[in-house]
């Protein structure tokens, strides 16, 4: 099929849908009516050295106790803000991926744009080219978003958002529908979110061991840091992987994917691998867009796929090498969010007694929650 009859075929598929734009792309004209309201200068300093700290480690800066969760010191400010100050939109509402750190998010933000978008950005046939534009003076906005930015450009962490005035004032001015992301606990979110009922969550988790092995590679990637990995196993067990307990995390959202179906999608790491056409579809659906049948026949879900798939990232990531995405008020280079991807390569790094003993410990907080690890 020619791409001109592909582009008609999404488009027509997808009913028009004016999907999500990349978050990087949105202008905020000077003077604009949309921008950060006074409440933006309002300084959480004192109620932050108010809460229970932990010192430092090599793993993580200073911790402070809030909402239950232990989460870096730094990060507060920009959570307290959000929680105060984010407005989901009631009639268009927003879609907001939702993960621990390291269990695909960044997969599933490609994922879930390229679905939500397709009507606008249709998926380029496959091979994708992931040429991000050179010397040769091309225009690097005509190639679909996915193959000219990081995921992470098109889909922002809310916590990255309040953590700068100016992307506050972009999220006021990003057209509907938003889509959105955050690291945070369900019961952390603000009432905007967990009471819309037009507002969409869409959560990822990981078997443990592997979102582990996954952070530890991440954090050292950093050459001026070298963490055991003995303090990322710990992690767990101390409740200061981030924010809530990992099993609080991962059985919030699975509650509330249980009581408002509608609204929550669980997703697991490993069932994406193993199946990630059909997760696609589920995306789609959740988000009322389901695929018609003319898009299935276009090819339109296997080119999704294959344009978000590991290695077209991990590609374009390595292009990308030199520049960074700022996660809260962290840098971190593009190429680091793409290691390998794989499921079980906690074999290769851990001893069958530290395994066994964190399944143990799971297991028990897992119990009574009908929660499973695929």
């Amino acid at each position: 099929m020619s791409s001109e009859k592909m582009t008609l075929v999404s488009a027509t598929a997808a009913g028009c849908q004016r999907g999500p734009v990349p978050f990087k792309d949105v202008a905020v004209v000077a003077g604009d009516a949309h921008r950060p309201s006074a409440e933006g200068d309002e300084d959480f300093d004192e109620a932050i050295a108010a809460l229970p700290s932990k010192p430092p480690t090599p793993l993580m800066r200073r911790m402070r106790l809030y909402h239950g969760g232990w989460f870096p010191e730094k990060w507060l400010p920009y959570i307290m803000a959000f929680q105060r100050r984010f407005e989901a939109r009631r009639e268009e509402g927003d879609v907001i991926v939702a993960s621990l750190p390291k269990c695909g998010t960044t997969w599933l933000k490609a994922l879930a744009f390229a679905t939500a978008a397709r009507g606008t950005y249709p998926p380029p046939p496959p091979p994708p080219a992931v040429d991000v534009g050179g010397d040769d003076g091309g225009d690097r906005r005509r190639l679909h978003p996915l193959l000219r930015l990081n995921p992470h450009d098109c889909v922002p962490f809310l916590e990255s958002i309040y953590s700068s005035k100016e992307d506050e004032a972009k999220l006021a001015a990003t057209p509907s529908p938003r889509l959105l992301s955050t690291h945070l606990p369900y019961s952390v979110l603000p009432a905007s979110i967990t009471g819309n009922p037009n507002c969409k969550i869409i959560y990822v988790c990981r078997q443990p061991k592997d979102m582990l092995i996954s952070f530890w590679h991440f954090v050292n990637r950093d050459k001026s840091r070298d963490v055991p990995l003995s303090y990322v196993w710990e992690s767990v067990r101390e409740c200061t992987y981030f924010g809530s307990p990992v099993w609080d995390h991962i059985i919030g959202y699975w509650n509330a994917s249980k009581a408002r179906p509608c609204n929550v999608l669980v997703l697991r790491y490993e069932d994406m691998k193993r199946d990630p056409a059909r997760n696609v579809e589920r995306i789609a659906e959740f988000i009322g867009q389901p695929f018609s049948e003319a898009e299935r026949e276009a090819g339109v879900v296997s080119r999704i796929v294959e344009l978000c798939s590991f290695e077209t990232m991990k590609a374009l990531g390595t292009r990308m090498a030199g520049s960074s995405q700022r996660v809260v008020s962290s840098e971190f280079p593009n190429d680091s969010f793409f290691r390998k991807g794989a499921i079980g390569d906690w074999v290769n790094h851990v001893t069958p007694d530290m395994a066994e003993s964190l399944d143990k410990l799971l297991s028990e907080r897992f119990d009574g929650s009908d929660f499973t690890f695929a």
